[in-house]
């Protein structure tokens, strides 16, 4: 179920808020878990066996893993290796099985294997098992389940926490089981640490300012969704669907300035709602994104990007092979194995892995002295470098493979003739025009600081000028709302890019 269809805004969400309030607080975790089990299995009833079986299968190895610690009869550590090798090897099966085959079987036919060898070959690897079966698509290759690459990650540090100590171990697997399948955050993240929110699945208190909160907070993530990524995304694609020897460089520019807006607004957008929702329900989820484009270098763009998931691989595997603490070398070796593993995570393409070499490689620059330099040129050529290496590589993340992303650079270099220059003005008209200007304007932090000086107003004692700031904030609000119900209602939405992770 899509945060930004129909469905969701006036019918699932109203309903699970007026029956979640209704209820005694003791019954309203049991209820909020039905209801994420409905959310995520409504068009993939299926997908919640596997969900399930990863918050059982991690309940079991946090208790063992508690219970070894505290009689000393058996190494947690081992345990713990084994929940990883689960979780992993889970989400493997899913999520890369069929690249695998596809680059293995490639290579064999590169080297001279028949294809009837292959074929016998491939009634021996574990996708002709019949759990494999349960889940197969139409098309005969592995359906995803829809944010199995989140939750599977907050399943595995929930294990990982435990051993630490850095958790509680729960005995009810209840509350287990809300935390990883809590609708607002569990297709998309961001990505809670169960440390983060063990006191508020115990016990919670909803204010009407907290909720209020949430709402607008939703609103503002609606809107980014719905009006600002739908819009520009749509441009993008309909550049993309052509021959790249045809298009001229300032049509390709186009096409990467629309994704490059697309991917934030779409993804920060659906943050901002989880977000909301969290605080709807009393829940208070960290921040996933800092205006990343305002950046000066990437090592910032990165502390500021996706917050949750790079601060995941810092905790949980940058760190552990040493981070930097085991000589330069060795430091840049981790980033580089980080930053692979980093974009393999976000799909099982080699575009993926392109673009976790490329950022991985870029930020071992950085170390090498890169950064120095950075720091005493202008801030704006920082910023400078930034978006242009960021955008370059997001066509490796939007292309459809290799040869579409090297073609894509070649003609964003002007390494394509045969289609005037002006051609880029036929995507524009007004509407988009005014959208790329928001987000333009909306990457950065001017409306944080807008906020922050109606503050200061009324701390000043100028409440008049408090007030009218308050007034059009709520019809800004309201507009964007009307303005995004309209784009729901004319069916124009599209599914938001990170599902697909």
């Amino acid at each position: 179920m899509l945060f930004s269809s129909s469905l969701f805004v006036f019918l699932f969400l109203p309903l699970v808020l007026a029956i979640y309030f209704a209820l005694n607080p003791p019954l309203r975790n049991g209820f909020l878990l039905l209801a994420s089990l409905v959310f995520y299995g409504w068009g993939e009833p299926l997908a919640i066996v596997v969900m399930l079986l990863s918050i059982l299968a991690n309940y079991g190895f946090a208790r063992l893993v508690d219970a070894s610690a505290n009689s000393g009869t058996a190494r947690p550590r081992a345990i713990v290796a084994v929940a990883v090798v689960f979780n992993l090897g889970t989400l493997v099966a899913f999520k890369y099985a069929d690249w695998l085959w596809s680059v293995l079987s490639s290579t064999l036919l590169a080297l001279g294997v028949r294809s009837t060898e292959l074929a016998r070959l491939s009634t021996y690897v574990p996708a002709s098992s019949a759990w494999h079966d349960l889940l197969i698509a139409s098309n005969g290759s592995i359906a995803l389940p829809v944010g199995i690459s989140f939750f599977t990650f907050q399943a595995m540090s929930y294990v990982i926490d435990v051993y630490r100590r850095d958790a509680v171990v729960r005995k009810n697997p209840l509350d287990v089981a809300l935390y990883v399948a809590l609708f607002p955050q569990l297709v998309a993240g961001p990505i809670v640490r169960f440390r983060d929110i063990a006191e508020q699945i115990a016990e919670r208190t909803i204010g009407r300012s907290d909720f209020a909160l949430g709402v607008r907070r939703f609103v503002i993530g609606l809107g980014k969704k719905t009006l600002i990524a739908d819009t520009v995304g749509a441009v993008a694609d309909s550049i993309l669907v052509l021959p790249m020897a045809e298009i001229p460089p300032a049509t390709a520019w186009l096409a990467i300035l629309c994704y490059t807006l697309q991917i934030y607004f779409d993804f920060s957008g659906y943050s901002d709602m989880a977000i909301g929702l969290g605080r709807m329900f009393g829940f208070h989820f960290l921040e996933n994104f800092r205006h990343p484009y305002v950046s000066t270098s990437l090592t910032e763009f990165w502390r500021r990007w996706h917050i949750s998931l790079s601060t995941w691989f810092r905790d949980y595997l940058y760190i552990p092979l040493g981070g930097n603490q085991r000589g330069p070398a060795r430091t840049y070796l981790n980033l580089v194995v980080v930053f692979f593993l980093c974009g393999l995570w976000h799909g099982a393409s080699f575009n993926f892995v392109a673009w976790g070499l490329f950022h991985g490689g870029l930020l071992v620059l950085e170390r090498l002295g890169w950064s120095r330099v950075l720091e005493r040129a202008p801030r704006a050529l920082g910023h400078v470098y930034v978006l242009l290496v960021v955008m370059l590589g997001w066509v490796f993340f939007r292309a459809s493979d290799l040869t579409h992303a090297v073609d894509w650079i070649v003609a964003l270099a002007g390494g394509t003739a045969g289609t005037p220059a002006w051609h880029a003005a036929v995507f524009l008209d007004p509407w988009v025009t005014t959208m790329l200007v928001a987000g333009v304007l909306g990457a950065t932090p001017w409306l944080e600081l807008a906020l922050s000086r109606v503050t200061l107003w009324r701390t000043r004692g100028r409440l008049a000028a408090w007030s009218s700031a308050q007034v059009v904030g709520h019809l800004a609000l309201l507009a964007i709302l009307i303005c995004a119900i309209l784009q729901i209602a004319g069916g124009t939405y599209q599914p938001f890019i990170y599902f697909r992770f």
